[in-house]
């Protein structure tokens, strides 16, 4: 079995969430507190022990830690030039976690996550050729360090998602390579992209590019998600990922708290896979090894619902 034949993908948890609530080292920051691409190197072990806790919930992908790990993101730490080491040792730390868990009968596999930067180029904070290099600089990293298929997640500009979908399959042009390359964006509670768009015209963007899936994640969690699953599974021929929040998050106490229980969010995804047709999923902020636990119980013996007679 390889990654694009599974009928049905659980993606691991939260990543920045889930090291909030485990105990690290203050040391081993640097001073560089926010950055969690740096404990790749500075703390391969908490890395490790991060992927370890979603695959003992049953999770069957792990993403790599390494979605703010471009040049763009990592000169705001002063990291830029060592983008290389920081993915390579994001992979590196993924490959140690998984092969405790793989097994020819249940392969466990490695995607590289490539996050939006902190900067659009719908709104001029950044050229698209700028950022289409820094991405072609991390993905080759990924690339060499032996990823399982490519994530380019938490879209908020159509610009920045064509950019990066156009750097990302020239690469692998120039490598003859074919791997999975899944592309989700995200929809804020308002029912649009960050900058307005709606999800007809996301489709229409991303259509003529070869993509594995196309799906949504981040911003809001599994409700407001439905009707933009619902355009998808009746317009988009492919696969379709739903990768939400545990919820809209609330203060409590002063503090981010995300509602749904492992229950109820695997109840939701229940839902997503068998009367919608989605066939990727997991989680995103919030979602913890107990929610992935949670969405892997939900789903044992789940068939992700046929849409062949619905998109044509």
């Amino acid at each position: 079995m390889t990654f694009s034949d599974e009928p049905l993908l659980i993606f691991d948890g939260a990543c920045g969430t889930t090291l909030q609530t485990m105990k690290i080292d203050p040391a081993v920051w640097d001073g560089l507190e926010g950055c969690n691409e740096y404990l790749n190197i500075s703390s391969p072990e908490t890395i490790i022990e991060l992927h370890r806790k979603f695959l003992a919930a049953g999770a069957m992908v792990i993403e790599t830690n390494t979605f703010g790990a471009s040049s763009v993101v990592l000169s705001e730490y002063g990291l830029e030039n060592r983008v290389d080491e920081l993915n390579r040792a994001a992979v590196a730390n993924a490959k140690k976690a998984v092969a405790e868990f793989s097994t020819k009968e249940h392969p466990r596999y490695i995607v590289g996550s490539i996050g939006p930067t902190t900067k659009l180029p719908i709104l001029g904070h950044i050229s698209p050729q700028d950022l289409a290099e820094t991405v072609t600089e991390q993905l080759q990293s990924l690339l060499d360090a032996g990823v399982d298929a490519i994530i380019i997640e938490t879209c908020q500009d159509l610009l920045q998602i064509k950019t990066v979908l156009i750097a990302c399959f020239d690469l692998l042009e120039k490598r003859s390579m074919d791997i999975p390359v899944l592309a989700s964006v995200t929809f804020e509670q308002q029912g649009t992209m960050l900058v307005g768009t709606d999800i007809s015209a996301v489709c229409a963007t991303i259509a003529p590019f070869p993509v594995f899936s196309l799906g949504l994640n981040c911003a809001t969690g599994p409700t407001d998600m439905e009707p933009h699953i619902d355009y998808l599974c009746k317009h988009w021929k492919k696969r379709i990922s739903c990768i939400p929040n545990q919820g809209m998050p609330e203060v409590v106490d002063g503090k981010t708290h995300y509602p749904l229980t492992p229950e109820e969010y695997g109840k939701h995804m229940y839902d997503f896979v068998t009367k919608k047709g989605v066939s990727i999923v997991g989680g995103c902020c919030g979602t913890s090894p107990a929610h992935i636990k949670g969405l892997v119980e939900a789903l044992q013996s789940a068939i992700p619902a046929d849409r062949s007679e619905v998109v044509k």
